[in-house]
């Protein structure tokens, strides 16, 4: 099978090394994203003597034929950001698929991972599916899920997603490639599914004003290798990237975002029920018992 492969980052490099394994698939050429290039990827394609094709518009008659003269059968986005308007997405014989590290319907759109800790979701997905004129929107061709537990975290899910994408994406290319796909309708799951924007500076502020499990959840969601949870004491900075969930903590009112006392491993802040431990955190200063954490300078 001849694919042309449309990637970025680790995803991408991960699900390479499978396919390039595999001597009856063949990467006839490679395209990276052109606003900000994957130098590994490059990389790779040069060891591997695969030609990259680049282009700030895949639409563009000049690209569709270039890339047409490698007489691809599928094409496959892996973490690309562009487009597939209906003439690139319909080139190739078996058409285009896309991997999402969602559980489709659900979960389309951008920050997957991120939106589906800050829900407080048990499972997460990834699907591999046909590109149409929708975004995420396809007829599925595979689906697995994996579980969310407590000690789960941005970072944690982020690095099964890597595995679970190359795994995936692998398993629905041959069978694509040994013609044993039966697809799903994504409105046969749900008629509406659900779609998530794209995060962006500003949404990494903590609302102390939430109660504990959902501030929880939104910490991990944000923590590295992603921009970190935010307040400011006093007008000055602190970045959160770790807490804990207190045991038998009691709901009371109080002041939302107030130090209410220390611990050996953190700081303990009232939220809109109960309290939260604070366990890894960047603060340049002393914090004291009475300090407010807030939503602003």
């Amino acid at each position: 099978m001849r694919i042309g492969y449309f990637a970025d980052g680790p995803w991408a490099h991960k699900a390479f090394e499978k396919l390039i394994k595999d001597e009856s698939i063949k990467i006839v050429f490679m395209t990276v994203r052109y606003d900000k290039r994957d130098e590994a990827l490059l990389r790779l394609a040069e060891q591997y003597s695969i030609p990259v094709e680049l282009s700030e518009n895949i639409n563009s008659p000049d690209f569709i034929d270039t890339v047409k003269k490698y007489n691809a059968d599928l094409f496959v986005s892996m973490s690309f950001n562009q487009i597939f308007r209906d003439e690139i997405r319909n080139l190739p014989k078996q058409k285009t698929i896309n991997c999402h590290a969602g559980k489709l319907p659900f979960y389309r759109g951008r920050n997957i991972l991120n939106w589906a800790l800050i829900n407080d979701e048990k499972e997460f997905g990834i699907t591999v599916h046909y590109m149409d004129s929708g975004i995420d929107t396809g007829d599925i061709i595979l689906q697995e899920t994996y579980p969310i537990t407590d000690l789960d975290d941005y970072g944690t899910l982020l690095k099964r997603a890597y595995d679970g994408c190359a795994d995936i994406l692998y398993m629905a290319i041959k069978r694509i490639q040994n013609n044993e796909v039966k697809v799903i309708k994504q409105s046969d799951i749900d008629p509406i599914g659900m779609y998530c924007g794209m995060r962006g500076e500003g949404d990494e502020i903590i609302d102390w004003n939430q109660n504990s499990r959902e501030v929880f959840n939104f910490i991990r969601a944000l923590c590295t290798p992603g921009p970190q949870a935010t307040s400011w004491i006093s007008g000055n900075k602190i970045t959160i990237n770790k807490a804990k969930l207190v045991e038998g903590a009691h709901s009371y009112k109080n002041i939302p975002g107030q130090v209410i006392g220390k611990t050996s491993d953190g700081l303990l802040i009232k939220t809109g029920d109960t309290i939260l431990e604070i366990t890894e955190y960047t603060y340049l200063g002393k914090i004291k018992i009475g300090d407010r954490l807030k939503n602003h300078e």
